[in-house]
């Protein structure tokens, strides 16, 4: 017999399958005890720090990118004073705590702006080596760390000059929201720096100086353990819920204080593509965001509904192998013995013919073949009237709807979670605070394309040829894949330089006075960004961002969907499809992005509501352009939403694994009863129509087995049975046609 084949195969796996299915059902919806902090709020705490650490990526890189730009422009013309270059850095960029201008061979210090820096740190003898100009971090005198960046400034027949500028390693725009801590960790361990947790002078009574021991203590031990985990390989330390996330990122929960317990997610700079290394992830800094959350009371499940549905299931169960085993399994086994019995020459006890299906079928076409086997039966007589009976494949339905009634219930009706579900305000604010986090790196990335132009057109003058302007646009081009197309206008709207892609905005007028505006008379939004260059009357470098550009910085694991709206609420970029300029059409959210342009106090502030639709609980938050720079006056607003049914709550958690279970054991019986009907009933059936068509008198159609089972052992019986008959039928017309003795011969 076929070890795959055969009736007993299906049916063990069927048994095996139910039994393991009863026991996930059993352990899986019969949990105890909830967890009184939801895994939800884990996930979003490993998000927010992987937010940190795109921001900060982005930003370390960005100030790189923008030092060795402007240094490449100022080498590229006629030499330019030191105290020049550091005012026209600093009139562009507000980026650097500190710039100067050294000279590398005498190390003379040739300029200075902001703050000390210490210069001491840098091995002017090593700067032509490999990673001679990589970025440094160095630690002051105060205990505080600086990221040193370094670009070359070099002239014909001029001594050659260091370029230095200091900054710090804290976050560009991270909306912490109340009671967080957000911090960069080192290789080993060490905090290097920490926004969210006050100095302790800061503080006015001693439970505040106790909260904030606390607090630093258990920052320090996350930032600890954070080092320790981000040493491993990305590819074999991805967890659940680390989504897009290209660095080692994850979830770390502290310990318990006044119905608190701190939660903490970390997350190690990785660059933009996989595989693809950084000057920032060069640093291997780790970011690490805590937060206090207010515990849920314990509350239990009911473990009785899990141990219930396990024991209805193992009850279907062995009601369903009883009728396979009973109808199916035993017959058929029984009829492969009478056949083989039959093949032997053993015909003097009539044939055992099972009650109903299939198996009756054939047990009374064997009887009858025995007959005829005897000579005792002609198969014209024998044909009698056949009873329509209930067969196997009426049987594998019944089977079928056996599970279907334990299946279909779990689906619909059981551990459904309805009105009363708890989402934690946790996941709320979490929303607000992200959403608000990406509105203001969507605001930055404008004003570091426009301020690129504003280095670009600083030096260009009257003398700028427009080839030469041509080779500073394509360079700028190379260097940030933002722009879409690069172009220099004069006041009548001619093109005098142009880099990239054909300019899509009205041709024949001049530039923009706004520095970024929305061109909004194509098929796809056009955001215009325009740099005046002085002194030219009108002249100005455009450069038009790429929509997708705008579209690559909303894609954020845990936020859901996400749209940037214009003051209009049209629809300007996504992270995922869309139409331009097509409204939100949500009552709900239109209503969440005006009350976030309201201003409270100084400012608006940003907003998120937790609603019902559809019988869902959704999470919605919106973020207006709040600061300044050349994109504030854009007033555009940051829309996320997202269903917490998607999130790890316990309620949507005891729904989904039992819609699982429901599943499997949808599963398991169209498996296990496909299997039956393809290796089984079907060549059963057809066998039945066979060995009947054989009793009837059919000898010249050959049997031949599908499969080396049962049902081909007893094809091959029937098939032996028939060349027998067969065999017998010759001799008899051979001994009708011989000739009898001439009568009264000696």
């Amino acid at each position: 017999m076929s070890l795959l084949g055969g009736i007993r195969p299906p049916i063990t796996v069927l048994s095996v399958l139910l039994l393991a299915l009863a026991g996930f059902t059993a352990l899986s919806l019969g949990t105890v005890r909830e967890d009184r902090l939801p895994a939800a709020v884990l996930t979003s705490q490993q998000h927010f720090a992987e937010d940190g650490a795109i921001a900060l990526r982005a930003s370390l890189d960005e100030s790189v990118t923008d030092l060795d730009r402007a240094a490449a422009l100022f080498s590229t013309g006629k030499p330019v004073a030191p105290d020049a270059v550091l005012d026209k850095i600093g009139s562009v960029y507000q980026k650097w705590r500190g710039t100067a201008v050294v000279e590398i061979g005498s190390g003379r210090l040739l300029a200075a702006r902001g703050e000390n820096l210490p210069l001491t740190a840098i091995d002017r003898t090593r700067l032509s080596g490999e990673g001679g100009l990589a970025p440094r971090m160095v630690k002051l005198a105060n205990g505080e760390t600086r990221l040193l960046t370094l670009a070359l400034l070099s002239w014909k027949d001029q001594p050659q000059q260091l370029l230095v500028a200091s900054s710090s390693l804290r976050f560009p725009g991270i909306s912490l929201g109340n009671f967080r801590a957000i911090a960069v960790v080192g290789s080993d361990g060490t905090v290097l720096s920490n926004d969210g947790i006050p100095e302790p002078e800061m503080v006015l009574t001693d439970l505040q100086r106790a909260d904030v021991k606390r607090d630093t203590k258990q920052l320090r031990s996350f930032a600890k353990t954070a080092a320790k985990r981000t040493k491993a390989n990305p590819l074999t330390a991805k967890e659940p819920g680390s989504g897009g996330f290209l660095g080692v990122s994850g979830s770390l929960m502290g310990g318990e204080w006044g119905g608190e317990r701190a939660a903490a997610g970390y997350a190690r700079l990785a660059g933009p593509e996989p595989g693809v290394g950084t000057s920032a992830t060069s640093l291997e800094l780790t970011v690490v965001a805590m937060v206090n959350v207010a515990q849920n009371p314990a509350r239990t499940s009911d473990a009785v509904v899990g141990l219930v549905l396990a024991g209805a299931l193992l009850l279907v169960g062995a009601l369903v192998v009883a009728l396979l085993v009973g109808t199916v399994q035993r017959p058929l086994i029984a009829l492969f013995l009478e056949s083989r019995r039959l093949t032997r020459g053993d015909l003097t006890r009539p044939v055992s013919v099972p009650r109903g299906g299939e198996a009756a079928r054939i047990g009374t076409a064997l009887e009858r073949l025995r007959g005829q086997l005897l000579d005792d039966a002609d198969p014209a007589a024998s044909r009698d009237r056949r009873k329509r009976r209930t067969g196997a494949r009426a049987l594998l339905a019944l089977c079928g709807v056996l599970l279907l009634a334990w299946c279909v219930p779990l689906g619909l009706l059981v551990n459904r979670a309805g009105e009363d579900v708890v989402v934690p305000q946790q996941l709320v604010s979490d929303q607000r605070e992200r959403t608000d986090t990406l509105n203001d790196r969507i605001r930055r990335a404008l004003n570091e394309g426009q301020a690129d132009l504003l280095s670009v057109a600083s030096l260009m003058g009257d003398d700028t040829s427009p080839q030469h302007m041509t080779t500073v646009l394509e360079r700028t081009a190379r260097e940030h894949l933002r722009y879409a197309s690069l172009y220099v206008l004069d006041g009548t709207g001619k093109v005098l330089a142009q880099a990239g892609g054909p300019p899509q905005t009205d041709s024949g007028k001049g530039p923009r006075k706004e520095p970024i505006a929305l061109h909004d008379g194509g098929k796809e939004p056009v955001i215009v960004a325009t740099a005046p260059i002085p002194g030219q009357g009108g002249t100005a470098v455009v450069g038009e961002f790429r929509i997708d550009f705008l579209n690559s910085l909303l894609r954020r694991p845990g936020l859901g969907e996400i749209r940037v709206v214009d003051s209009q609420h049209r629809i300007i970029a996504s992270n995922s499809g869309y139409r331009a300029f097509e409204k939100l059409d949500d009552e709900r959210l239109d209503a969440l992005v005006d009350g976030s342009a309201l201003k409270v106090g100084m400012s608006p502030r940003p907003g998120s509501i937790l609603y019902r639709s559809g019988g869902d609980h959704v999470i919605a938050a919106a973020a207006p352009f709040v600061g300044g720079g050349a994109a504030k006056p854009m007033d555009w607003t940051v829309v996320s939403w997202q269903s917490a049914r998607g999130l790890a709550i316990h309620e949507y958690s005891l729904q989904n694994r039992t819609v699982l279970a429901g599943l499997l054991g949808f599963a398991v019986g169209a498996a296990c009863l496909g299997w039956l009907q393809i290796i089984v009933v079907a060549p059963l059936r057809e066998l039945a129509r066979r060995a009947e068509a054989l009793a009837d008198g059919d000898r010249r159609t050959v049997l031949y087995p599908r499969h080396h089972d049962e049902v081909g052992a007893v094809t091959r019986s029937l098939e032996i049975i028939r060349q027998q008959l067969q065999q017998r039928q010759q001799q008899r017309k051979q001994a009708g046609g011989r000739p009898s003795a001439p009568a009264g011969r000696n």
